[in-house]
């Protein structure tokens, strides 16, 4: 490193520091704005992050399935380096489509998540879906086909009712985090 250091002129390296430490602090605070770090967790509160997820949240948080995480529901579980790939995936396409104010007034899963949803209920309901139901023995790419259905195909209501019939959330019921902006940045922007 010294040797690299030597052979950068002098007029360079302050410069090349200062831009560095920019960069590292833009990097930084868009991580801290984003709350990176809470997307490796696999804690629910992450997803009402986005204030579109909280009606989603909710509908969640009062279901059946209020002790099973996004994450089992939603991302693949076969193996820790799918799981990361799929979230970062699918976390990459949700900051776009919000950042860029193209979100739908319902979300729909995506065509990938559609398969993962349907292989996660199966994987947890494999008991009931082989032996008493036989519809385990389906693939979503199966019902795409024809042959069989989806598991929320009938089963509609869970674990998220229909949106439309909940009232607006409210910070008793979804736990909003708080606003990352530090007071003094609102008051210059006010």
């Amino acid at each position: 490193m010294k040797k690299f250091l030597r052979d950068i002129p002098l007029r360079f390296i302050v410069p090349m520091f200062l831009v560095g430490g920019i960069l590292a602090g833009i990097l930084g605070y868009t991580a801290y704005i984003f709350r990176l770090p809470s997307y490796f967790s696999n804690n629910p509160d992450t997803c009402v992050n986005c204030h579109i997820m909280s009606s989603y949240y909710k509908s969640w948080r009062y279901s059946s399935h209020r002790d099973v995480t996004c994450n089992e529901c939603h991302i693949p579980q076969s193996n820790i380096i799918s799981t990361y790939l799929f979230k970062a995936k699918v976390g990459v396409y949700h900051t776009t489509v919000f950042a860029t104010g193209k979100e739908t007034q319902a979300l729909r899963p995506t065509k990938s998540s559609y398969s993962v949803i349907m292989d996660n209920c199966i994987r947890c309901h494999t008991q009931l879906n082989t032996a008493m139901a036989r519809t385990g023995m389906f693939t979503y790419a199966d019902t795409l086909q024809g042959n069989g259905k989806a598991c929320w195909d009938c089963h509609t209501q869970v674990p998220h009712t229909k949106v439309s019939n909940i009232a607006a959330p409210s910070e008793e019921m979804v736990p909003f985090p708080p606003s990352p902006i530090p007071e003094w940045v609102k008051k210059i922007l006010d």
